[in-house]
């Protein structure tokens, strides 16, 4: 039999493994968030993994540069899994969505700049390994 088959066969199991992994999304900030008649933006962000919703920041009122301080954390993230970032402006009636920023996930840790489509630019940064 010839030896290269079992190594063959091993490097497609290995390959066919997913490694989860902890995934950690911190440091997020808006800048120039849409003022609309001179009110100014109260803004949140949910995060999301994959299908897994991860939470949601507080709401910053009446700040056009908000950073938010909660970092999040997901244990069983994958590599290429699906990161997802919905930037809202709370209002009475309902939440408008001021954009999405979605990136597939890679090792390591990255810094992002996420420009939203109703204005604006929300910056993140996440980690996972």
């Amino acid at each position: 039999m010839d030896s290269s088959v079992p190594l063959l066969l091993l490097l497609l199991m290995c390959s066919s493994i997913m490694v989860e992994a902890q995934l950690k999304v911190y440091n997020l900030r808006a800048s120039n968030l849409p003022t609309v008649i001179l009110l100014t933006t109260d803004a949140y962000v949910t995060v999301s993994s994959g299908s897994t919703s991860l939470g949601k920041t507080s709401v910053r009122y009446n700040d056009p540069n908000p950073w938010w301080y909660e970092e999040f954390s997901y244990f069983y993230a994958e590599e290429n899994d699906m990161l997802t970032l919905e930037v809202y402006d709370v209002d009475l009636l309902f939440d408008d969505q001021l954009g999405v920023c979605q990136r597939q996930l890679k090792v390591g840790t990255y810094q992002h700049d996420c420009f939203l489509t109703k204005g604006g630019t929300l910056h993140y940064t996440y980690t996972l390994g």
